[in-house]
């Protein structure tokens, strides 16, 4: 079924319905299309490329979103490079001042080169839908240009661009990650309430995903430094605490309406089956542009923000979740509650504390909040089409909110709600990412 998003017909016609050659454009094209299309892109090779998981997405996002930004700043004097601002990343390629550059073709071959690069796995049929946009866009905006050096230059400046990004992501831990997913070697630690692999699981791996990403290289410095959170210590008294936060957990799953059904199945994104939670949040960032179509910088800036927000909010949880290694409530429930007591949702593959899905969607929120205002209304309609979830009769429908805060607040009750977070594992998440998303802004985006 055709999918309601927003991103411009080009895209639909060269990655969803590729034939193995580029149309002519049947309209004009604007550079917001440019910056959709290539958004656009990126969550169709995050969704269709094997072995992938949100961990991997996110850091996924943080360098195309980056590259897209740093392609074209050079062009905009008002705006700043991250160079020198981010973790290790000294410098970049330095546009002539002395000569004339087509931006918006920069950015084009800057962002078909990075997502070759990081996503080397992908199959050839994606590969071929990036050559497909990037001659499509190339063929469009080329013709903007004064002469064909100024476009040959242009060129070449977005791949140095994407070319030494990528040479900077070597050596942050994470390359080529969907090749260790899993560490058999991995010692689990032996002490009341870790994490152990649950019956009822997305995945059969009897081991966690990706147990040293916490390990990798975050893309602000400030982003290395944040405080562990403490959760509430192990007790198993019924009084306890610790006890009642998956009390809560029992209680809700045996009271959900059909709405909170909705709502935990629509926040799922599990790999595989849609572009990931960072991937969510990558869309919410491209339905704000919709709305708003500002220019080029501007949804560089925005998209930008975002990578940088969900990735550094997955380091610092998969951090924090090897350094607890804490359980989820379906161990926890059936042992000293109901042993008969199943959760909605099946457990992903990792420990619990704190909740991926609520850190990147507040880190997210955070940014877009600061980028676009509040209130500002939107409806997502990212999973409209997808077949009915037949086992727990649920819908996919659209879903229209207020401000991004109410997104980020929902993402987290969806894991509530799905029976595999507590109320502790949301909130510290949100904490987190809400300090994660301030450290992003507080970047020098302008002079």
């Amino acid at each position: 079924m055709r999918r309601r998003w927003f991103y411009s017909v080009v895209f639909l016609a060269a990655a969803i319905g590729f034939s193995g050659c580029a149309d002519k454009p049947q309209k004009p094209l604007t550079e917001q299309d440019l910056a959709a299309s290539w958004a656009d892109m990126t969550l169709h090779i995050t969704r269709f490329t094997p072995a992938n998981s949100p961990t991997f997405a996110s850091r996924a996002l943080g360098y195309i979103g980056l590259t897209m930004y740093e392609s074209i700043v050079q062009g905009y004097p008002e705006y700043r490079s991250m160079a020198g601002q981010l973790n290790g990343l000294d410098s970049l390629p330095q546009a002539r001042t002395d000569s004339a550059y087509n931006w918006p073709l920069a950015l084009n071959a800057a962002q078909a080169q990075i997502l070759r690069q990081i996503y080397i796995q992908t199959a050839d049929s994606n590969k071929r839908k990036i050559d497909s946009l990037e001659n499509i866009y190339y063929t469009f905006f080329s013709q903007k240009s004064a002469s064909s050096d100024i476009s040959a230059r242009s060129v070449a400046y977005g791949k140095a661009v994407a070319d030494a990004i990528f040479a900077w992501s070597l050596d942050d831990g994470g390359h080529r990650g969907y090749l260790k997913n899993f560490d058999k070697s991995l010692v689990f630690p032996a002490r009341p309430g870790s994490w152990k692999p649950p019956l009822y699981a997305q995945s059969f791996s009897h081991y966690p995903l990706h147990p040293h990403w916490g390990d990798n290289r975050t893309f602000l410095t400030k982003d290395a430094q944040l405080p562990v959170p403490q959760m509430i210590p192990y007790d198993t008294t019924e009084t306890s605490a610790y006890y009642q936060q998956y009390v809560q957990v029992y209680e809700q799953e045996k009271a959900l309406t059909q709405e909170q059904k909705e709502i935990a199945i629509w926040w799922g994104d599990d790999p595989g089956e849609t572009f990931t939670p960072p991937g969510h949040s990558y869309y919410l960032a491209g339905l704000a542009l919709k709305k708003t179509r500002p220019e080029l910088i501007r949804c560089a800036e925005t998209y930008a923000r975002v990578g940088l927000a969900v990735a550094d909010a997955f380091i610092n949880c998969w951090k924090w979740k090897y350094i607890h290694f804490s359980e989820r409530p379906n161990t926890f429930i059936p042992e000293h509650i109901d042993i008969e007591w199943e959760s909605f949702w099946p457990d992903p593959p990792f420990p619990a504390f704190p909740s991926g899905h609520a850190i990147q969607s507040a880190a997210a929120a955070t940014v877009l909040t600061d980028l676009f205002g509040e209130p500002f209304a939107f409806t997502d309609s990212a999973h409209v089409g997808r077949p009915r979830d037949e086992i727990r009769e649920v819908d996919f429908k659209p879903r229209s909110y207020t401000s991004f805060w109410q997104v980020a607040v929902e993402t987290a009750n969806s894991r509530f709600y799905g029976g595999i977070h507590t109320a502790q594992d949301n909130q510290a998440g949100q904490d987190a990412g809400v300090v994660i998303g301030k450290n992003v802004n507080g970047l020098g985006w302008r002079r």
